[in-house]
């Protein structure tokens, strides 16, 4: 009796509709955010072609719908920042070509017809001849994929996977195979490099040679900075004190400690001048640095001042005078920093042992 019923379930199996879809999981691989040139709001991610194959063991309407979120009439929703769309052709109906037919729903008469149709959200496909849906056994398509991101998303700093699903169905047979898009974005990033390593070396000084009572300022050295990114970007830089409480001269964020001595005294301080003309970046004619002590939220005039970085404020270039709006967006960032450095006086270091002067600093990217 178990051995029967095991027999006539199989036999149940084979006599059903097949639904099959040549991949179920549809990557368009990893996006590296390159920016756009044309000013295009949005960027083409791709496309991916599939193959749909339905086998029926008797004739029947072989109409398939699709479920996903609409983003427009003619789009799917690829989360909010993005869209995609279906494209179908090449079908094959019992072993010819045919017309594909778009449907408002099932039973309904084609609203539009055509060899190759885009597959809008909330409508099936169904192939056709002279208008009416026809009836069949196997049934083969061929579906283009084409996905976009808009230029927010492009734009956005860090690493994302998108992934949405929706579902293949046929509204007669109740087959169905859900679909899974994926899209992965790497965030721009930003390769900043310094001029003989960031060392600025004064070699060795002699106590009898600086000034035992007074600071003593140290020659200005310069450092150039590169900053490449993939692609145009908005960004500031901002300064970290390695050292930080070992400056000299009371509370001034904009320098920097050279460490302490043996006996825990303050060798010093530095501070790091930004011109902004000794900077370019792309083909901007000028440059004009703009700050925030808000980590990016609001902007201070833009101005060609040539003033000592601050360690809690962010630092920025923009192609006009006068505006807070911030950063602009730039590739290549190179110019020159001046260092100025000074010592404490001799009197108030422990000089029986070698005085080091020990400063760093971490110019950082931020991005915005």
């Amino acid at each position: 009796m178990w051995l029967l019923l095991g027999i006539a379930g199989t036999a149940q199996a084979l006599e059903e509709c097949q639904l099959n879809v040549s991949e179920a999981q549809v990557d368009f691989g990893l996006m590296n955010r390159l920016a756009q040139h044309d000013g295009a709001p949005e960027r083409l991610l791709g496309e991916r072609r599939l193959s749909v194959n339905i086998n029926c063991p008797q004739a029947e309407d072989l109409s398939l719908f699709y479920r996903a979120l609409a983003a427009t009439p003619q789009r799917l929703q690829f989360t909010e920042h993005g869209s995609y769309a279906i494209e179908v052709g090449n079908a094959v109906l019992d072993g010819r070509a045919v017309e594909l037919g778009l449907l408002t729903a099932a039973g309904q008469p084609p609203v539009m017809s055509a060899t190759v149709l885009e597959w809008r959200p909330g409508h099936g496909i169904a192939p056709i001849e002279q208008g009416a849906v026809l009836m069949g056994n196997t049934l083969s398509l061929q579906l283009t994929l084409r996905a976009w991101a808009g230029v927010a998303a492009i734009q956005a700093r860090d690493a994302t996977t998108w992934e949405v699903s929706g579902m293949l169905y046929g509204a007669s047979h109740g087959r169905y195979r859900e679909l899974t898009l994926r899209a992965h974005f790497a965030p721009v990033a930003c390769l900043p490099t310094l001029s003989d390593h960031g060392v600025v070396d004064y070699g060795t000084l002699y106590a009898k040679d600086l000034s035992a009572t007074n600071e003593t300022p140290l020659p200005t050295r310069t450092l150039r900075l590169n900053v490449s990114c993939d692609a145009p970007i908005r960004f500031g830089l901002r300064m970290k004190d390695n050292r930080d409480g070992s400056a000299t001269g009371g509370t001034d964020e904009t320098a920097y400690g050279l460490d302490l001595d043996a006996s825990r005294n303050k060798i010093g301080r530095f501070y790091l001048t930004i011109d902004p003309g000794e900077f370019s970046a792309d083909s901007f004619p000028t440059l004009y640095r703009t700050d925030s002590t808000s980590n990016g939220v609001a902007w201070s005039s833009s101005t060609a001042r040539q003033i000592p970085m601050a360690a809690n404020s962010l630092l920025g270039f923009t192609d006009k005078t006068g505006v807070t709006t911030g950063p602009v967006s730039m590739q290549t960032l190179t110019g020159t920093m001046r260092i100025k450095t000074y010592l404490a006086p001799m009197q108030s270091l422990d000089l029986r042992d070698v005085v080091r002067i020990n400063g760093s600093g971490t110019l950082e990217i931020v991005y915005l």
